[in-house]
């Protein structure tokens, strides 16, 4: 049985999420408002084996750290491990996302050139929308080849400010 510690934050953008296992590796961070999608990532991936959803209170400091991240010590996130399930594609697609540097963006068809899977653009933003650790692994990055804010589970205003407020001017 897997023990998940869990605790929200108060954000700019509203309440988030975070869970971690008990050795404080990431496991999900999402916005209160769609912890229905998480509960069926966190079924998906975990209910195989079995999990349990503990209350802790900024389990491992990962609260605070993220909390730092809205206040502007942005660089933070980089030192956050996570530890997700999914497909070995998805993993490598979210670690992948990881190398994008913080006040940049990539469209869906330069990750998947980078990733060796020149084609693969949608098969990449599938992976990008099934991300369980958002903001960590910086699934907001990611936009469309034209420019536009597709594509982020949290909503387009969410995926705008994030992406202000690591420095990406939007046009």
């Amino acid at each position: 049985m897997l023990n998940l510690l869990e605790d929200t934050i108060t954000t700019p953008l509203g309440p988030l999420w975070i869970i971690c296992d008990e050795q404080f590796r990431l496991r999900a961070v999402e916005w209160d408002q769609h912890s229905d999608r998480m509960e069926q990532l966190l079924d998906i991936h975990y209910r195989v084996e079995g999990y349990q959803r503990i209350a802790a209170k900024n389990p491992g400091g990962l609260s605070d750290k993220l909390s730092d991240y809205f206040a502007g010590n942005l660089s933070i996130i980089d030192t956050l491990v996570t530890a997700t399930a999914g497909t070995p594609f998805q993993r490598e697609v979210w670690q992948a996302l990881r190398t994008i540097p913080c006040g940049q963006v990539m469209h869906y068809g330069q990750l998947a050139e980078q990733l060796g899977r020149p084609g693969a653009a949608r098969a990449v933003g599938a992976a990008n929308g099934s991300n369980p650790v958002s903001i960590v692994v910086p699934c907001h990055r990611v936009i469309g080849r034209n420019g536009t804010m597709t594509g982020y589970a949290g909503g387009v205003q969410r995926k705008e400010w994030l992406l202000r407020h690591e420095g990406y001017l939007l046009l």
